[in-house]
């Protein structure tokens, strides 16, 4: 016995969302529905008979550009090797990514410009396939929002790092359903404003690379002793850098390494005449880590912190990702570094190879970071910046094997413009202060066009983008379309 087909008025009583399970207010031409009454989510594939070699449209997750919601490049495969075991999808279908942590990142795309019409994918992609009477990008955005992947996040499941969306919740998530002309001018004008964001943000990274040129020429003007000019001028009588260097090796009688004679063809520019040309090996105590027997995995059950390379980009250091024990020290080449040092890193891919951080504890290190003792002359972050100043020189200067490495002899031969200890302070208070405001310029500007962009997808939503025609027919009357449709 077949079993009877609901009628529309049967099926519009089931889409439609009771009072108090409507989230929030819509205008009046909008009805609340459930997701799944309006959408197909994952319809079935239909068979395809194709040659083996048939190019298709394939899109792997990583494809996808979270950031901005669009395809970064479809790659083509055969028929055969795509047909089983992967999403099929048809042309403006919206594919939105089930897992974590690729949902909550934003991996939701229109699929546009396949072959023939179709394509396959991730199996992590739900399918949602509208019809006619619903705007694919009405979906898109809907889905895109900060407000509906949190609402998907907190319904996952599954084990922890494999979680991911269930279809049920998909289903019955109440969906705002604007007449069809309301939800295409929404989309058109949440398209053109998102796109101001876009060239917004766009401004934004170039005032970044404004911001990295103003900072290396306020580095350099620093290290030349030009931003002090001033000051320098009303403070005559502060003791110059040649009695400070005397002092500093007084304290190191007996503990320096012998560093080469500063060659005049070595300075690039001039200093202050009551600066002073050292060498890094002159000036500080220099030393490198070591690395514990990964053999005895007791050495690394301790509470001492352990600092690797990639944990040295431009900052302060309070913790470590490992920690390892006294033993730990006592039985290889770490040991205890003060409060105060600066760290750089000798070895390192990529950016890693020449960044610096100050500690902020006492600490151990790797045999890959080179340990700038601290001392009374010479403030470390005044040697901080300058190992920002010169990064990319220094970068240039390392020497190795295949891979271009630092190591604490080559640095302890680096020169370095010596100023009296007070204008190291000046110097430093001044660079601090620029870069800081700079900093939480930047912030809260991006704060702000982050913040605008999910407030105009809320506004969508509620229909409050100012578009909305209460004259037009209420959006009743599109819901039974699209529900009979079903019954036919």
């Amino acid at each position: 016995m077949s079993k009877k087909k609901k009628t529309i008025e049967e099926l519009l009583e089931e889409a439609l969302v009771s009072e108090d399970e409507k989230p929030y207010e819509v205008p009046e031409n909008w009805v609340w529905t459930r997701m799944g009454d309006v959408i197909k989510i994952n319809p079935s594939k239909p068979k395809l008979d194709l040659p083996h070699d048939q190019p298709c449209s394939f899109l792997p997750m990583n494809k996808v550009n979270p950031q901005t919601g669009k395809v970064d490049s479809l790659e083509e495969r055969e028929f055969e090797k795509v047909k089983k075991g992967y999403t099929y999808f048809e042309e403006n279908d919206v594919l939105f990514a089930k897992i974590t942590p690729c949902m909550e990142n934003g991996n939701t795309v229109i699929a546009n410009g396949l072959i023939n019409k179709f394509g396959f994918g991730s199996t992590e992609f739900y399918v949602f396939r509208t019809s006619e009477k619903i705007d694919e990008r009405y979906v898109y955005f809907l889905l895109r929002s900060e407000k509906f992947r949190k609402q998907a996040r907190a319904e996952m499941t599954g084990a922890v790092g494999q979680q991911r969306v269930p279809k049920k919740f998909l289903e019955s998530y109440p969906f705002a359903l604007p007449p069809l002309s309301e939800q295409k001018r929404i989309a058109d004008k949440v398209e053109r404003l998102l796109s101001k964001i876009e060239e917004a943000k766009q401004l934004i990274e170039e005032a970044k690379e404004t911001f990295e040129l103003r900072r290396a020429a306020i580095l350099d003007k620093a290290f030349r002793g030009e931003l002090t000019r001033k000051w320098r001028r009303t403070n005559v009588n502060i003791e110059d850098a040649e009695i400070l260097y005397s002092k500093i090796k007084e304290s190191k009688r007996g503990k320096r390494k012998k560093t080469k004679e500063i060659n005049v063809d070595e300075l690039r520019y001039s200093i202050p005449s009551n600066w002073k040309w050292v060498r890094l090996g002159d000036v500080f105590t220099i030393t490198s880590g070591g690395t514990p027997k990964k053999t005895v995995p007791e050495f690394y059950d301790g509470n001492i912190p352990w600092v690797k390379t990639g944990e040295i980009k431009w900052n302060y250091i309070y913790e470590s990702v490992e920690k390892i024990t006294p033993d730990a020290v006592a039985n290889s080449s770490a040991k205890i570094l003060p409060k105060n040092s600066v760290l750089v890193a000798m070895y390192g891919q990529g950016l890693t190879r020449g960044r610096a951080s100050i500690l902020g504890i006492e600490a151990t290190c790797n045999q890959a970071v080179c340990a700038l003792l601290p001392n009374d002359y010479i403030l470390p972050e005044f040697l901080y910046y300058y190992f920002m100043e010169g990064y990319q020189r220094f970068r240039q200067i390392a020497k190795g094997g295949n891979q271009e490495n630092l190591s604490a002899t080559v640095i302890s031969e680096f020169i370095f413009p010596l100023p009296p200890l007070e204008e190291q302070g000046v110097i430093v208070d001044i660079v601090q202060g620029i870069f800081t405001k700079e900093s939480m310029i930047q912030e809260v500007i991006e704060m702000n066009i982050d913040h605008l962009k999910q407030s105009i997808l809320s506004k969508a939503f509620r229909g409050e983008l100012g578009t909305n025609d209460l004259s037009e027919e209420s959006a009743i009357e599109l819901l039974k379309e699209v529900l009979q449709e079903q019954v036919k």
